[in-house]
């Protein structure tokens, strides 16, 4: 009678995707689409908020609560994706979450922002928060742009005709 001893041996490595944190979420072009939306609304926020002489009250008002809103939606958005925690929740649909974000969040900022830009009465705060408004209208829509293609592009069906 014989006798065969099989041996095995496992190891486990942890790799940096295991973490808790998606670092390489901040190198992808989503990851810095959204840092620099926050960035220029939180100086949209902060040359609004900060600006006294306000020709039109109601109008910086209105651009100072769409830079705030959005601003931390986008927070919110950056930390499910760093986090990871858009995996954890598969009930909701964060494509189109986020893809109805931008297609709001562009249409609002931009109307703000061309209404401080026309009622900003030469204070150069305001004009700033004007200027920084567009250059967040641009990331916005670069970004519905990009989540469309993910959103609403052609998927394939699996089935072969």
């Amino acid at each position: 009678m014989s006798h065969t001893v099989i041996t095995t041996t496992s190891t486990t490595t942890r790799t940096s995707g295991d973490s808790v944190l998606n670092m390489g979420y901040t190198r992808t072009i989503p990851g810095l689409l959204k840092m620099g939306q926050m960035l220029a609304l939180l100086i949209v926020f902060l040359c609004v908020h900060c600006a006294r002489g306000w020709p039109s009250w109601a109008a910086f008002q209105f651009f100072e609560v769409v830079a705030l809103w959005f601003l931390i939606a986008l927070l919110v958005f950056f930390l499910m994706h760093l986090c990871r925690l858009q995996e954890k929740m598969p009930c909701i649909n964060w494509p189109l979450t986020e893809f109805f974000h931008y297609s709001v969040g562009t249409v609002l900022i931009l109307i703000a922002s061309i209404i401080a830009a026309v009622k900003s009465g030469s204070v150069s705060a305001l004009v700033a928060a004007s200027v920084f408004g567009f250059i967040t209208t641009f990331l916005m829509a670069v970004s519905l742009w990009t989540s469309y293609s993910v959103t609403c592009g052609p998927h394939p069906t699996g089935s072969s005709v």
